[in-house]
């Protein structure tokens, strides 16, 4: 089976599966749950099981998950000698473990495939599980330029599978130099760029200055870096997960109905939350659900973040 057809088969499993997955099966006389995809969640995040996992996003309603894996366990200065392995030190499972759970959980898990950037083995590690089926590159969370020509290498090898990057943006951190991202984005028109995490969605306020500061405040003044890219470039999408997405709809709810309608194209809801509970205040992916049914100007927008968008992305055409 070549890698396209491969790929195909696995959309048409996901299509199915939404509205077809026996977890979420209703009598004749009960609708169906309005499909919701969660772009962004990991395996042993935390501690947490895989039991726990599944319960998760049950609870939280999502119908399709897509696991993002994180590289390879090493000791060097991209991992921050080895305190940043496991996505951050949160002890996220690797490649393996993602597609493990997909294999067993098909119509309701996907995966990504992923490594430390710089490795010299990263093309061929992520190249395999591509081959295996992987829908997503990343999350690429490690210490490294955003245009380093190991980025580089990663973002044509996206461009070459027809899959997207998802990059985490954390000042002085992970993937510097957000500011010269836009280079990228030009000089790799084929690749989809999934931009998430705390610079990513602080640069949504144009008097965002102090890079320093990961989790702002207050009133949003549209037209911050972020904003820009999502306007100008249209392979630059963003990811709706983690407490800085959060933040981000919560902060200034008037900027944020603004926000989700000039972008509603660009937006895809992820979790990214490492709770066992998944609702309520215990949990960060639930309530980011419910911000986004509350700041949505429409159902149509609302139902293009927590699904169309995503279905887009990763099921048409392929």
């Amino acid at each position: 089976m070549t890698n396209l057809s491969r790929r195909r088969f696995l959309a048409s499993s996901l299509s199915v599966g939404a509205v077809a997955l026996s977890p979420f099966a209703r009598g004749a006389d009960e609708a169906a749950p309005e499909p919701i995809i969660d772009i962004h969640q990991h395996t042993n995040y935390a501690n947490r099981t895989n039991a726990q996992l599944i319960a998760h996003q049950r609870a939280m309603g999502v119908t399709q998950t897509i696991l993002l894996p994180a590289g390879s366990a090493v000791k060097r200065p991209s991992t921050g000698d080895g305190k940043h392995n496991g996505l951050g030190g949160v002890g996220a499972g690797g490649n393996d473990t993602a597609l493990a759970i997909a294999r067993q959980f098909p119509k309701e898990f996907l995966f990504g495939a992923n490594d430390v950037t710089d490795l010299p083995e990263a093309r061929t590690e992520i190249s395999k599980y591509l081959d295996l089926g992987a829908i997503i590159i990343g999350e690429q969370k490690f210490a490294v330029e955003c245009d380093s020509k190991e980025s580089q290498m990663l973002y044509a090898l996206a461009a070459e599978y027809r899959v997207p990057i998802l990059m985490h943006f954390q000042h002085d951190t992970y993937n510097l130099g957000f500011e010269r991202l836009h280079k990228m984005l030009e000089k790799y028109p084929k690749t989809n760029f999934i931009g998430h995490a705390q610079t990513w969605w602080a640069n949504i306020d144009k008097h965002h200055a102090d890079q320093k500061v990961l989790y702002p405040k207050g009133t949003v003044t549209a037209g911050g870096l972020t904003d820009r890219y999502l306007t100008d470039y249209q392979n630059m999408f963003a990811d709706m997960s983690a407490g800085s997405g959060l933040n981000a709809l919560t902060r200034d709810e008037e900027h944020a109905r603004g926000f989700l309608d000039r972008h509603q194209n660009k937006i895809l809801y992820g979790s990214d939350c490492n709770d066992p509970v998944g609702s309520g205040t215990a949990c960060q992916g639930s309530q980011t659900i419910a911000a986004i049914r509350k700041l949505a100007p429409n159902k149509t927008v609302e139902r293009k973040i927590l699904y169309e968008n995503a279905k887009k992305m990763f099921l048409n055409n392929r």
